[in-house]
């Protein structure tokens, strides 16, 4: 027992005393050092000296090497074909950080981008593609203050992110994941944070639909209704009670997006989208233009335009440099305004997240808005999933599962 063990160490203290006086300064200093390290030992047992009546604790495992996963690499810049599967160590989340077991990931047109060499990740960030993703969280930093839901290890996430969800695992800052919305699988949550972060921030908060002189009353135009983002654009400014018109490439994804509840849908291919936005509106125009698209449509989104009308551009797919009236600019007190999310800090996407959850998260528990899957592939084969982005044939969003 722990009496007996200190009883027989005091009984052998006199006898050592007359030892350690024979011994050197620095002898003497080390065998007093070695002396109270056995003394502890014999205080509290050891493993060697427990017997079956006497019940130990072993000592601390030594800490795990971190694991390793696949994931998704981009071998050089090029076609979808440069996409392969490859092993690398499961990330490590930092403070304020989870680390999320994915099961799904979305597909969005910047990793497509990114393959190509045109949008590399920013600083600090994982070279490996993706920018959304569902799965649950496994560890991390729970009781962080952004954690803004509650949220706890074994909570289903789907999660915003900078970079590498085209992989098992990623570390994720808690501000930007959000509880799956419920009654939604893992395929279907993961299809939400790049679009309605983006759609939430740039037609709701910096174009402010529904803050311009018409209120309630006012009217979107979304390039692109059949988008992943278009089909997210058109249920959230439907929710809020808006018109929305939209522009598509083919008259069966103009009716598609009727069916989400598009009130118009002209045929960019064969109608004029600025004629039709106008006979739309009684001449008046639109409110807010969700653009896509760039180039030399923002002049004609121009004439499309209500006076005080907004332009949110979130990409250039028709190039980065255009002609327009400054005039009317002017004249008409038009805003113009641009924004990118992957390189916001944490907390601006976390605050996004917040005004999602307030004002669509209940929406999609009750199915109100949905969303929209045109097609799943196996992660291994996310070659294919990219060369079904490119194709341009989808109505919604391409989703990697795990």
């Amino acid at each position: 027992s722990g009496k007996m063990r200190l009883l027989l160490c005091a009984r052998a203290i006199p006898r050592l005393r007359m030892h350690i006086r024979l011994l050197s300064h620095a002898t003497k200093v080390v065998f007093i050092l070695c002396l109270a390290l056995s003394l502890v030992q014999a205080l509290s047992g050891s493993p060697e000296s427990c017997s079956s009546a006497h019940t130990c604790t072993p000592p601390s495992p030594t800490p795990p090497l971190i694991g390793k996963m696949k994931a998704i690499e981009v071998s050089k810049p090029g076609n979808p074909d440069v996409l392969h599967v490859v092993e690398r160590p499961m990330p490590v989340p930092g403070p304020g950080e989870v680390l999320v077991s994915i099961a799904a990931a979305g597909v969005n047109r910047p990793d497509l981008l990114q393959r190509q060499g045109k949008y590399p990740p920013p600083p600090g960030i994982t070279d490996i593609p993706g920018l959304e993703l569902a799965g649950t969280i496994v560890s991390g930093d729970i009781e962080h203050p952004q954690n803004q839901f509650g949220l706890k290890v074994g909570s289903n996430v789907c999660a915003l992110v900078a970079g590498g969800s085209y992989a098992q695992y990623a570390a994720v800052p808690i501000a930007q994941c959000l509880p799956v919305p419920e009654g939604l699988d893992m395929a279907s949550a993961a299809a939400l944070p790049e679009t309605f972060f983006t759609v939430w921030t740039n037609v709701f908060d910096r174009a402010g639909l529904g803050r311009g002189p018409a209120g309630s009353n006012e009217t979107l135009l979304v390039q692109g209704g059949a988008s992943g983002i278009g089909v997210a654009a058109i249920q959230m400014a439907k929710a809020k009670g808006h018109r929305v018109l939209v522009t598509a490439g083919t008259d069966d994804k103009c009716a598609a997006c009727k069916a989400l509840g598009a009130d118009v849908a002209i045929n960019y291919k064969t109608q004029d989208f600025v004629a039709e936005a106008k006979a739309a509106t009684g001449g008046r125009g639109v409110d807010v233009i969700l653009d896509m698209v760039g180039g030399d449509y923002v002049p004609r989104e121009i004439n499309a335009l209500a006076d005080d009308g907004r332009i949110a551009m979130i990409a250039l797919q028709r190039g980065a440099h255009a002609d327009i009236d400054l005039g009317q600019v002017l004249r008409r007190r038009l805003t113009i305004s641009g924004s990118t999310l992957r390189v916001r800090p944490v907390e601006f996407k976390g605050a996004i997240a917040a005004s999602l959850h307030t004002h669509i998260w209940p929406l999609l528990a009750t199915g109100s808005i949905k969303p929209v899957i045109f097609k799943t592939f196996p992660a291994e084969e996310a070659a294919a999933a990219h060369q079904e982005l490119e194709n341009g044939e989808h109505v919604g969003k391409i989703v990697l599962l795990w």
